[in-house]
């Protein structure tokens, strides 16, 4: 069992930068992949992010290619994504979430573990 608590959300103007954490319980955490997802409203669920166990590949979305960085602590057990360059399209709710396999990172339903989501808003 994985419980994630994320944080570091809140509102920044648009150009600005936020770092999202996401906090792990469980011995297990260095064996997840983990991935950072976000929702706005009315949209599905979209791939953000995601790192290897091993934190040596990084996987990102195309929207946040070279502004979003992942990275993770696993002496921590704690992973982070450092947004920089925000646009007011990054609006949502970011999620990160852990997963056991690593083969569809881009595919929500595959991930095992959820936090519960802390809210980024870019304002224009």
């Amino acid at each position: 069992q994985v419980q994630l608590v994320e944080s570091g959300g809140g509102l920044v103007q648009a150009g600005g930068s936020l770092r999202l954490s996401c906090a792990a319980s469980g011995r297990t955490f260095s064996t997840y992949y983990m991935g950072w997802f976000r929702q706005a409203p009315g949209k599905e669920r979209e791939f953000v992010a995601a790192i290897s166990w091993s934190g040596v590949s990084t996987y990102y979305a195309d929207s946040v290619k070279g502004r979003f960085t992942v990275s993770r602590d696993n002496a921590k057990n704690t992973v982070y994504l450092q947004m920089n360059s925000l646009k007011p399209e990054d609006t949502a709710v970011y999620y990160c979430a852990a997963d056991s396999a690593g083969l569809r990172l881009w595919v929500p339903k595959e991930y095992d573990y959820w936090g519960q989501g802390t809210q980024v808003t870019v304002s224009s």
